[in-house]
């Protein structure tokens, strides 16, 4: 299995090559050269989510390891999960379902796709004698979630950027009361767009890194954080019907990972009826998919942090396969100018959206009222991502048929006061959220200079 990128600019690359680039020399993002096709009746007779896993993951990565030794790698992967199903699934009624992904470590589905880079990093790096810094922004649950992945690898020194602003106190401090030699979080005077804009010119320039070093890509543009999350779409399919019917997905998005990761899977073989792709009022997912309308706009804090992107980065792979079908020039083409200039297909290549999305925006008032909804219907306690996801799909009920699965992306106690706003309490706290509210922080604070964020990282390198 080799790779390329969606502007056509990046070949033939290894698995290895791509989990170590990231993002595409040319500014694209990386796609496998064909869809590699599951076996469902083999499916069918796992067991566990590793057992899934084993028979996901070495599809894309024989271009760089035997079968036998990621196989291996795997079996070691994922780690301190409180729930021994990794991503239970939990009835609300006889046509929903909840997906819980939040039993990792840092309590949110991104635990899934990051423990799985984190492995396969060392292991390259391990292989090639060579170390690696991680440099990353986050909204709120991609730093966390990476910095536990990837501290308890010496290979990796880890430094996350946290911006100003929209960031509940339990999901700051998973990241600055780590005591880790090889972890560094940066608070910066700046906007998530700013940190995103200072990531992008490291990649660009690189001039902080040793001769023997790499610099890796850790949000969801790395195809390895796909691949982590294609394996629980599977899962989910077998435990909810033996892999035997279509299933909706209502997935909370920002970055559209998350859905790219879906729709992966039914490139696949899973099957699959509709992709609810459900935003906040940061929505040119929902202006595309209903309008035609890919522009971006002033990005807005909501109750739900972890989606306030004002650009989806994992869109482009969407629009290069599915709308584009694999035509590179025409993806090139439309991303040239964007985001200056707004994205609008032809109408023939956008209404096949029709086939298999739908799309819904959920402000903050209704958010909180599904919270609540949720918790009187069903005894249930949901976080504000989940409760877009689970209002999306309770406004669109007239054109879904059969079993939909909401996806639970983050445990409703690192939102402590989303609940209270909803007017509900918090029973429980997991362990692992309890500790860090109760640790000393530890972060340095610098502005939104590349300039001052490249000096900081030479002088911890």
């Amino acid at each position: 299995m080799l790779f390329h990128s969606t502007r056509g600019g990046d070949a033939n690359k290894t698995f290895e090559e791509v989990l170590m680039q990231g993002l595409a020399d040319d500014g694209g993002l990386f796609m496998p050269n064909v869809w590699p096709q599951v076996d469902l009746n083999e499916l069918k007779k796992q067991k566990s989510f590793i057992d899934i896993a084993k028979k996901i993951v070495p599809l894309y990565t024989s271009s760089s390891f035997d079968s036998s030794e990621v196989i291996d790698l795997l079996d070691n992967t994922w780690h301190d999960f409180s729930d021994k199903n990794f991503a239970p699934i939990h009835r609300l009624s006889e046509h929903q379902s909840v997906l819980e992904l939040f039993h990792g470590p840092t309590a949110a589905f991104k635990d899934f796709g990051l423990q799985l880079a984190a492995a396969f990093f060392d292991k390259a790096l391990k292989k090639n004698k060579k170390t690696a810094i991680v440099l990353g922004a986050t909204s709120g649950d991609t730093g966390s979630a990476a910095i536990d992945s990837c501290k308890r690898f010496e290979s990796i020194k880890s430094f996350i950027l946290l911006p100003n602003g929209n960031m509940s106190d339990i999901q700051r401090k998973q990241m600055t009361t780590v005591d880790s030699k090889n972890v560094f979080t940066i608070r910066v005077n700046g906007s998530f767009d700013d940190c995103q804009d200072i990531v992008k010119d490291a990649f660009n320039e690189r001039s902080f890194l040793k001769d023997d070093q790499y610099l890796l890509a850790v949000n969801s543009i790395n195809w390895v954080r796909i691949i982590g999350q294609i394996c629980y779409y599977f899962y989910a399919s077998l435990k909810a019907n033996d892999l035997s019917e279509e299933l909706n997905f209502a997935v909370p998005t920002g970055n559209f990972g998350n859905v790219f990761a879906c729709y992966a899977a039914s490139k696949m073989g899973m099957p699959l009826n509709k992709i609810i792709v459900a935003v906040n009022k940061n929505n040119i997912l929902d202006r595309f998919f209903r309008n035609n309308d890919y522009s971006k706009r002033e990005f807005l804090e909501s109750l739900s942090p972890s989606m306030d992107i004002s650009v989806a980065s994992n869109f482009e792979r969407l629009l290069y396969d599915f709308y584009a079908e694999r035509d590179s020039d025409l993806c090139r083409t439309l991303y040239k100018s964007f985001p200056t200039s707004s994205i609008e297909l032809d109408r023939n290549l956008w209404e096949k959206t029709d086939d298999l999305f739908l799309s819904y925006t959920v402000d903050d008032s209704s958010t909180l009222k599904n919270m609540s909804k949720i918790y009187s219907d069903f005894n249930y306690l949901i976080d504000p991502h989940t409760a877009i996801a689970s209002h999306s799909v309770e406004s669109l009920k007239e054109v879904l048929d059969g079993e939909t699965l909401i996806l639970s992306t983050a445990h409703p106690a690192k939102f402590p006061e989303s609940i209270a706003q909803a007017g509900l309490k918090l029973d429980q706290i997991p362990k692992q959220l309890s500790q860090a509210l109760n640790k000393e922080e530890r972060y340095v604070t610098l502005p939104a200079s590349k300039d001052d964020i490249f000096k900081y990282i030479i002088d911890n390198n």
